[in-house]
């Protein structure tokens, strides 16, 4: 008889709205081993079919109820590079715990029953820190084994690849690549490597020693990061090349706002989520005037969207207000209903959990401000849900004469992010979608330029980190088959 899931520990709502640090505490070795212990261990296991990067999800769980952590460190590192980042914020019920057996096909989302891989991953990951010596953290599988004293290493001896962007994408390839014996040097525009990792995701979801041990071990496989170095700007492809580079991959990211095109928009205290997030994760202003980096908090604060963005903003501002002495009051407005939202369940409990405030079938339709120029006011419509759009969700249709106002004195739109495109528009024989995404080879992941190679979302659109890990993996494979002509 499967025995019901291990709750999971999480500090409590009262007291983690106070400060920044990690929510889910995670499981402790007891935890992990019973929840372990849950798994059918199916014949045919639709678990990794769920796993973009296609983790051995049935090993890994049965070396756990074994105590045989060290190896399930390694049977994970096989496929993922960074478990305690993925095990922190991949959206498990849409992915491996949608597929597990105790799920009923057809269902939306994981049922509540299935086993609860991430926070296993986590566990392991979280272990193999603590106790896995970089030594053998570099060279977890066999075929790592093999290339580091052999014949692969030796054939790519001299070879070397610049990686565009610190992010998931960018992070996976480079430490890919350098457990091959390729040269590797990441370019990050950013004064710190990460990517979203680090300015979109709060301290509370990735605690940064988490972020930044995973960096290092890059470091120690020998990836140089050079900081402060936006290439388009400083450099063009054609120079990367011309500095002895084999090849370039592409992991530019999604970070340009999405904005909602209406009235108003331009008042003062309008944030995008982007610079809202960044100013607070990425430069320290929860933590200002410790850190020079200033960002305004007011009384009334909505968020619009429904996606991990908008939560991770909505929680965000929440736990500004308490440190600044503001009795919070943060709403998020969102134009479909909870169904539709496309954040984490869990995240989305989190935020209920901590007292955030939720208007669905909302539509904005004009920012009113005050005779200074700031937000005030958010004239708005309700809205019904029509017939499913391209999304497979139902559409939001506006309700004529349903108009009514909102007060705010802050607000942060977090509709999504588009292709960032500094790069691409100054490379015009780098083919681009009607999006600004770049066009890709399915199998290699080459670009339209020969020897350029892309992943996450600046080829597929804002994602997911294991989506984007998943990409990056196969951009890998293409490369090496580059190198090796």
């Amino acid at each position: 008889m499967i025995r019901e899931p291990m709750t999971v520990k999480e500090l409590e709502a009262s007291v983690r709205i106070n400060n920044f640090d990690e929510v889910v505490l995670g499981y402790t070795e007891e935890e992990a081993v019973k929840e372990a212990s849950r798994c059918l261990q199916c014949r045919n296991p639709d678990c990794i079919s769920g796993c973009p990067v296609g983790i051995d999800i049935k090993k890994f769980i049965y070396q756990i109820t074994q105590k045989d952590y060290k190896g399930a460190y390694f049977t994970i590192k096989e496929k993922n590079n960074f478990p305690s980042i993925c095990g922190r914020v991949c959206p498990a019920e849409y992915q491996c715990r949608k597929t597990c057996l105790l799920t009923k096909k057809g269902e939306p989302f994981a049922s509540p029953k299935a086993i609860n891989i991430h926070f296993l991953e986590r566990f392991i990951g979280d272990y193999g820190m603590k106790h896995c010596s970089h030594t053998s953290h570099a060279t977890p599988n066999h075929s790592d084994k093999s290339e580091a004293t052999g014949q692969v290493q030796h054939t790519f001896k001299g070879k070397k690849v610049a990686v565009i962007g610190s992010g998931p994408a960018g992070l996976c390839c480079a430490g890919e690549l350098a457990r091959r014996g390729i040269g590797v040097v990441i370019f990050e525009s950013l004064h710190k490597p990460g990517g979203v990792l680090r300015y979109g995701i709060p301290p509370f979801r990735i605690p940064r020693n988490i972020l930044d041990f995973e960096i290092d071990y890059l470091r120690k496989l020998g990836v140089e990061i050079v900081p402060n170095f936006v290439v388009g700007k400083v450099k063009n492809l054609s120079e990367l090349f011309s500095q002895g580079f084999s090849a370039v991959f592409l992991g530019l990211g999604a970070g340009i706002p999405s904005f909602l095109g209406i009235k108003g928009e331009n008042l003062c205290n309008v944030y995008s989520a982007n610079e809202f997030l960044t100013r607070v994760n990425l430069m320290g202003a929860y933590k200002f005037p410790e850190f020079h980096t200033p960002i305004n908090v007011g009384k009334n604060i909505i968020v619009i969207g429904g996606g991990n963005t908008a939560m991770d903003a909505a929680r965000v501002a929440l736990r500004l207000q308490k440190i600044n002495g503001i009795a919070p009051n943060t709403t998020v407005l969102y134009r479909r209903t909870e169904n539709e939202m496309p954040a984490r369940r869990l995240e989305i409990e989190h935020a209920k959990e901590e007292g955030i405030n939720f208007q669905f079938l909302v539509k904005p339709q004009e920012f009113i401000g005050d005779e200074k120029g700031y937000v005030k006011k958010i004239r708005s419509l309700r809205c019904k849900l029509g017939e499913p759009d391209s999304s497979g969700r139902r559409r939001p249709i506006a309700i004529e004469g349903s108009n009514f106002e909102i007060d705010t004195d802050i607000v942060v739109i977090a509709i999504g992010l588009k292709a960032n495109q500094l790069l691409t528009k100054v490379t015009p024989q780098l083919k681009t979608d009607k999006y600004g995404d770049v066009i890709v080879d399915s199998e290699t992941m080459e670009t339209s330029i020969k020897a350029v190679f892309a992943g996450g979302d600046i080829v597929g659109g804002e994602g997911t980190v294991i989506e984007a890990m998943g990409m990056a993996k196969k951009a890998v494979q293409g490369i090496l088959k580059y190198l090796l002509i």
